[in-house]
């Protein structure tokens, strides 16, 4: 039992040590926000000052390209819930030929490295002769992210009890009554978990968006560039908002799964 309890605390600290490296470079990113540095090169702690939050306009390139990045997760994440809920419903509830190719399909998407999806999506859209930009870049998010979507609903619908839904029908509900009312609420949950996960995928996306880019600018590719020259604070400040946010939906979520259950 004492070796089972020494076994348990290092395993304990392991875990925190683990979180502790995640977590370092959020924490460094939220601290220099707040730093008072008066160079470009935000890289050595020189003060506080809540200046650098309301001076974001100072350069309208960063904020076009936020406002991209948040507008394309925005799209990208709608379009690949729609698609992936569908695709999920379909892989875990019938059978149907070439099921098993569509299963590795999925899969390849989701292990192939972004170098290659990349490189392929762009050859996809010279061959069609579909100039690269803003639209581009959210067909590239759809057809990256859709994988795990389908995946994470999927993995709710094998989990469901048919006898609810049966019961439903038993009771006089249509088909389309029945799916609203019964099956939609109890897959909920992980339409939202991929939706969320959709979201960050694409947000943070830069191998793919580098190659179908074009003349659009996102928040990663303004970073990379800026990397020559300083990155201002504002990028650290712009940063830290996105990820409160990030961080605000995960807990009304939780909080709200707890609640259902």
């Amino acid at each position: 039992m004492r070796t089972r309890g020494i076994g348990d605390r290092l395993l304990f600290g392991y875990v925190w040590l683990v979180l502790l490296r995640l977590l370092a470079p959020i924490v460094v990113m939220i601290v220099f926000g707040f730093n008072d540095t008066a160079s470009k090169s935000n890289v050595s702690w020189q003060g506080f000052t809540l200046k650098w939050w309301g001076r974001l306009g100072d350069y309208p390139d960063l904020v076009n390209a936020v406002s991209n990045s948040i507008t394309i997760a925005l799209l990208a994440t709608l379009i690949t819930t729609v698609l992936g809920t569908l695709m999920g419903l379909a892989l875990g509830r019938h059978r149907f030929r070439g099921q098993g190719a569509t299963n590795l399909v999925m899969f390849a998407a989701i292990s192939s490295p972004e170098l290659v999806m990349g490189a392929s999506l762009l050859s996809l859209f010279i061959s069609v002769g579909l100039e690269t930009g803003y639209v581009t870049i959210v067909i590239a998010h759809v057809l990256f992210s859709l994988s795990f979507v389908a995946v994470t609903v999927r993995a709710r619908v094998v989990g469901l009890d048919p006898s609810i839904e049966e019961a439903a029908r038993d009771l006089g509900a249509t088909p389309w009554v029945t799916f609203w009312r019964v099956t939609f609420p109890m897959i909920l949950p992980g339409v939202i978990s991929g939706a969320l996960l959709a979201f960050a995928l694409s947000i943070d996306d830069f191998v793919i968006t580098q190659f179908t880019s074009g003349a659009t600018v996102t928040f990663p590719l303004w970073i990379y560039g800026a990397v020559r020259i300083g990155i201002p604070p504002q990028v650290n400040v712009l940063g830290t908002m996105i990820f409160m946010v990030g961080v605000a939906i995960a807990v009304v979520n939780s909080v709200t799964a707890r609640r259902r259950a």
